[in-house]
């Protein structure tokens, strides 16, 4: 199905409404997803879980493409990994083996993140700094907690410790990554309203 024409979305509002809008959908999917595999090649190493641009690919993407839209995104982007292409951060291909590993509940996050972000997206509200920030905050929140408790499993069951699990995965993949996502969520919130201002300014000198 073909997402609807979202004309509070502002990757839809650079396209001339003339373009077909399937095709449209089909190459904004395929950018993003672009994105998103270069935005997890940037990284630093960290262990179970490293630090990439993938977080800020996701909220950035959300904003300017809308709910569906970028659901729909992300669902290509893990099913690109499912099918073995190397789009994640760690080693050269992926495949379903990826998704039992210690970044599976953060990569899943990505879709209700995308999902609650682009909802203020479709609501209007991708020109305001403050509701971008909110949303991306809260998304970033379900991010943490559905990461948190995959890897608190996935801790526990390769130490077969009581009690090992929840606080190695605080310690290894939460609390080292709380300011540097804040400072990825600010400065998304402030790219997608700043693009909005260029597209009014071009608008604006037609």
């Amino acid at each position: 199905m073909t997402p609807a024409r979202n004309d509070n979305a502002l990757a839809l509002a650079l396209w001339p409404e003339s373009i077909n809008t399937a095709l449209r959908a089909v190459v904004l999917v395929l950018v993003g997803t672009l994105l998103l595999a270069l935005s997890a090649k940037i990284n630093v190493p960290f262990w179970p879980v490293p630090m990439t641009l993938q977080t800020f690919a996701v909220m950035a993407i959300a904003a300017a493409y809308g709910s569906r839209l970028a659901v729909a995104t992300v669902l290509a982007y893990l099913a690109e990994g499912f099918a073995g292409l190397p789009v994640f951060s760690i080693g050269a291909a992926a495949g379903p083996a990826y998704f039992l590993g210690p970044t599976a509940g953060f990569l899943i996050g990505f879709i209700p993140l995308a999902f609650i972000v682009g909802l203020v997206a479709d609501r209007g509200l991708s020109r305001s700094i403050p509701a971008l920030f909110a949303a991306m905050v809260l998304a970033d929140i379900v991010v943490f907690m559905m990461g948190f408790v995959w890897l608190s499993w996935f801790a526990h069951l390769s130490t077969g410790a009581v009690g090992v699990g929840p606080e190695r995965a605080f310690a290894g993949a939460i609390q080292p990554f709380i300011l540097a996502d804040l400072v990825k969520i600010a400065l998304a919130a402030l790219a997608v309203p700043a693009g909005w201002r260029l597209v009014d300014a071009m608008r604006s000198a037609r």
